[in-house]
């Protein structure tokens, strides 16, 4: 196992201070695979080069059709050219952990970084609104200090269903995220934990919450079916102002931006009296007449109305159906984002995608374990993996230029380098909110080109990730 050089520990004696030693916060090793790996390749290698020998030979002296021995000669240079790009993955496949013990010792609880979390959804009929809730709570519950926490929900699908199950996920939040605290759970999003064997053992407390959310799960359900929540879940003229948005001529592809702050850690609280993470509902505007990037147009919007808002320092995107297993996760990230030798060139973090397959076999390869699992070991070896669209952790400052050329946003609102001051709901923060998420805002500037997410191509994400590292 080979750590990094993290914080250093001052060794103190009765004589005074003697000598400064590392304390490394995470740390790597060689699968012991990586040996074999090496002499398949060169074995393999040496026998592409028999057979591309063999073809060039047959191509100059043989006497019969030329053509036939060049086809065979140009797919086997195409096959070998396929498997020589293939073996990176398994040229030096490395494993990390990470020491958060040591996190502890280097760094207190307060000067933890605050994180915005993206999730982003898009129709609430082919992405059922309570698969993003459960998404939410998970990552909501997260072993964190709450008040660095915020959870932007983007709904491109400008539905009032979606927003009214954020309502609900607010409400029921108050309740889920004490008992999760103080019973310790690792599967903290709600679905998961009520399905599993952890359930059936837990605290009495636990049938209460099932209740509550099997309760939330029909209103929201039925909601989907109507289009727009019954007048009788309208709780109060908080609710009814925001569902008044909606009006005959909205509609999911032409709409104004909707920002609706559903939980704000200043204010709100659970019912143990702790302090709740920020939510925030966003459906930017859309317009025919102006194109919206799909996904990399909702997490640039994501991007500016956070700046606005919390401007965290770190990012976390996920999709509407990428639960979080681990309540450790960012402070598992904030080991390499704490090293001071990595953390100058360090654009993000990528945690590995878990698929659950058809069967326990996963005779269908639906678990896609070879492209989220292994693949980016090998390339963690090399230049690290790449971006997979989902929990992966970005530093802020990353997504506007390299280390050495900061690109400076038309504004300085959005600016990394920005520190909120206003309330997160104050009027003149949702006004510049509400601004930055207008579908011309983006007119004439870098972003997509050399600021945010990358425009230009179907994945996104690959190609964003792929920007970074050059």
């Amino acid at each position: 196992v080979k750590p990094y050089r993290g914080h250093l520990k001052l060794a103190m004696t009765m004589e005074g201070p003697k000598t400064q030693q590392p304390l490394p916060l995470h740390a790597y090793k060689l699968l012991r695979r990586t040996t074999l790996n090496r002499l398949f390749m060169a074995v393999h290698t040496v026998g592409i080069l028999a057979l591309l020998y063999h073809h060039v030979h047959t191509l100059l002296f043989t006497t019969s059709s030329i053509t036939f021995s060049l086809l065979l000669l140009l797919s086997d240079v195409v096959l070998a050219f396929i498997w020589g790009c293939s073996q990176a993955f398994h040229f030096r496949p490395i494993r990390r952990c990470e020491l958060l013990h040591n996190l502890k010792e280097a760094v207190e609880e307060k000067d933890f970084p605050a994180v915005d979390i993206f999730i982003c959804t898009a129709d609430p009929h082919k992405e059922p609104p309570m698969g993003t809730v459960n998404t939410a709570l998970s990552v909501m519950a997260y072993d964190y200090p709450s008040e660095k926490v915020s959870v932007y929900v983007s709904d491109d699908g400008g539905a009032q269903a979606t927003l009214f199950a954020f309502m609900e996920a607010a409400k029921f939040a108050r309740h889920w995220l004490p008992f999760c605290r103080d019973n310790q759970l690792v599967e903290r999003c709600p679905q998961a934990y009520f399905s599993s064997t952890s359930y059936s053992s837990s605290a009495p407390e636990a049938d209460r919450l099932k209740t509550l959310y099997e309760s939330m799960k029909v209103r929201v359900e039925q909601t989907v079916e109507r289009g727009k929540p019954l007048e009788e879940h309208i709780e109060d003229e908080e609710m009814r102002e925001a569902f008044a948005k909606w009006t005959p001529d909205f509609t999911p592809q032409n709409h104004p931006p909707v920002i609706q702050v559903l939980l704000a850690s200043a204010k709100d609280e659970d019912l143990t009296g702790g302090m709740m993470p920020n939510l925030i509902y966003v459906s930017r505007e859309k317009n025919k007449t102006h194109p919206h990037r799909f996904k990399a147009g909702a997490l640039n919007t994501l991007v500016r109305v956070s700046a606005t808002l919390t401007n965290a320092p770190i990012v976390l995107t996920l999709d509407c159906d990428t639960y979080s297993n681990d309540p450790q996760t960012i402070k598992r990230a904030l080991c390499y984002f704490s090293d001071p030798e990595v953390r100058p060139n360090l654009a993000y973090v990528q945690f590995p995608q878990i698929f659950r397959g058809l069967n326990k076999g996963d005779i269908y390869s639906a678990e896609h374990k070879r492209l989220f699992q292994i693949n980016p070991m090998g390339m963690d070896g090399l230049q690290g993996p790449n971006y997979v669209g989902a929990a992966c952790l970005f530093q802020r400052r990353a997504l506007f230029g390299s280390p050495s050329a900061f690109i400076e946003p038309e504004i300085p609102e959005v600016s990394p380098n920005q520190t909120v001051t206003k309330p997160i709901g104050s009027d003149d923060v949702l006004k510049l909110a509400h601004h930055v998420a207008a579908c011309k805002y983006e007119d004439r500037t870098e972003w997509g080109s050399k600021l945010g997410f990358r425009y230009g191509s179907l994945v996104e994400d690959y190609y964003t990730g792929y920007r970074l590292k050059c």
